[in-house]
């Protein structure tokens, strides 16, 4: 198949979050199947390019593109992703994304408007015709609109079919409605929700949902959460009608990047067969934050941003008591709200020796928390997918997760009578849950012969992209006999 993929961010050129991994990891797996697949990056100024070959693409340089009243001149170049032989390819206009942050300024509507055309655009110069344009989120939302209006005259795409994944609803691209201007869809705005425009505003990922040929989501009880309204965040309406052509599908882990045999972030490699490694890591952990050892007590990591969707409130109610009645060890990197990065200050300075916490991001330490703790938590509100609970499996460090999303899908609890279970999940979302799986699990951390259980059982799981990836292959080859 012929496929486009176009995304604000791929890792490790421009990450900063899970789409980043998610994007690379499938872009590279179709490629290494055998599949002509172009993938559409802006070249942000904050990509680290020292070790990267920078090549102009031949009939892709100085173009411009005019949208509403802004023209904007810009080149595509290509490079190699790290770690593959997948080619990228780099949109280069600094007037929009030569700037500090991946993400800022009030227009940053146009900066992905412009994207997305480009990313049909591009395929015009090269004179290739894609089986699929493979959008993600809110930012390239608006191509299968396009295809429909814009640029529904060039036969070139008259085979093309769209498809939106939608990585987390809560984020869809707002904005007031004069920029349809800026969007060219002034002569298409009945193609636009009505709704929406008698409230002055334009939403991209609504759009998306509306003309995409399939939509696809990260995880399959995701899928089923976001028609609900609690979950849905305003779109569980439209998503129920095109419910038939909604797919959740579990993300992937890319386990060249998160295997404790191979990792070389960590300072001792280890295996299932082999968990000395694991132990001696906890004490690297241990020692580098500075918190108390000898005791044998568990450690909890946290890796996370700090924002509401991840369940923190529940955090700030239970911490203090479960660590004044139990003995462990919490480790928190992560940055975001300013009230919880307060909050795990406090928290750090009341229980020196027991609680660390790096306000930040920090790669390196992301990988020595997953191999250096014993137990993960994520207590999200809602999460759509999560790879923190998949690389924690791998890594022999048990997750305590809440029963939504991808979380739900990829961790089963414990049962001490069969001995099956990857970890210890939770269903209500309040202080009473939390505090019942963070019991749950440090009682079961006294069993030595169930802990080792349910470390191997955690260990033994495969969520690579082997296994995930050939699901968009056949959905892909579906959507064009259709």
């Amino acid at each position: 198949m012929k496929i486009v993929l176009t995304s604000s961010e791929l890792s490790p050129l421009a990450k900063t979050g899970g789409l980043a991994d998610v994007c690379s990891a499938l872009s590279s797996y179709l490629h290494e199947q055998g599949h002509d697949i172009r993938v559409l990056l802006p070249f942000y100024s904050s990509i680290d390019t020292f070790e990267l070959e920078i090549v102009p693409v031949g009939g892709l340089q100085n173009l411009s593109l005019t949208t509403g009243d802004h023209e904007f001149h810009y080149s595509v170049d290509s490079t190699t992703l790290p770690g593959t032989s997948l080619t990228v390819y780099l949109l280069r206009c600094p007037e929009l994304f030569q700037r500090a942050e991946m993400y800022s300024g009030p227009d940053e509507h146009l900066r992905f408007i412009v994207l997305s055309r480009i990313a049909i655009e591009m395929c015009q110069h090269l004179e290739f015709a894609p089986d699929i344009f493979h959008c993600h989120d809110w930012h390239t939302s608006l191509v299968p609109l396009y295809l429909k209006t814009l640029y529904d005259w060039d036969s070139l795409f008259s085979n093309s079919r769209s498809v939106l994944t939608i990585h987390n609803i809560g984020y869809q691209g707002v904005f007031g409605a004069s920029v349809i201007d800026d969007c060219g869809l002034r002569d298409y705005q009945e193609m636009l929700d009505q709704a929406d425009l008698d409230n002055e505003q334009v939403n991209f990922l609504k759009t998306g949902i509306q003309y995409a040929d399939l939509l696809t989501t990260v995880s399959p009880t995701y899928a089923r959460e976001i028609l609900t309204e609690e979950i849905g965040m305003g779109l569980d309406g439209l998503l129920r009608q095109r419910s038939n052509a909604l797919v959740g599908i579990l993300n992937g882990v890319d386990y060249l990047e998160w295997s404790p045999e191979s990792d070389h972030l960590i300072m001792h490699n280890y295996s299932a067969k082999k968990m000395k490694g694991k132990r001696a890591n906890k004490e690297e952990l241990e020692k580098e934050l500075q918190l108390e050892t000898g005791s044998g007590q568990p450690v909890i990591g946290m890796v996370t941003r700090l924002t509401w969707q991840k369940g923190l409130e529940l955090v700030q109610e239970v911490m203090p008591e479960i660590l004044e009645q139990r003995d462990f060890s919490l480790v928190v990197l992560g940055s975001g709200e300013t009230d919880y990065e307060n909050y795990f200050h406090w928290l750090q300075n009341r229980y020196p020796g027991r609680v660390a916490f790096y306000c930040g991001f920090n790669n390196q330490l992301a990988h020595k928390v997953e191999a250096g703790s014993d137990m993960f938590l994520m207590p999200s509100r809602y999460e759509p997918c999560g790879l923190n609970q998949m690389y924690s499996l791998r890594y022999g460090t048990v997750p305590i997760v809440r029963a939504t999303g991808g979380l739900a899908d990829s961790v089963q609890h414990y049962d001490y009578q069969t001995g099956q279970g990857t970890g210890v999940v939770f269903r209500d979302f309040d202080a009473g849950g939390l505090s019942w799986a963070l019991n749950y699990a440090l009682d079961l951390y006294q069993s030595r012969k169930d802990w080792k259980q349910v470390v191997a059982n955690g260990m033994s799981q495969d969520y690579s992209w082997d296994q995930q990836g050939h699901i968009y292959e056949k959905l892909f080859s579906e959507l064009l006999v259709v």
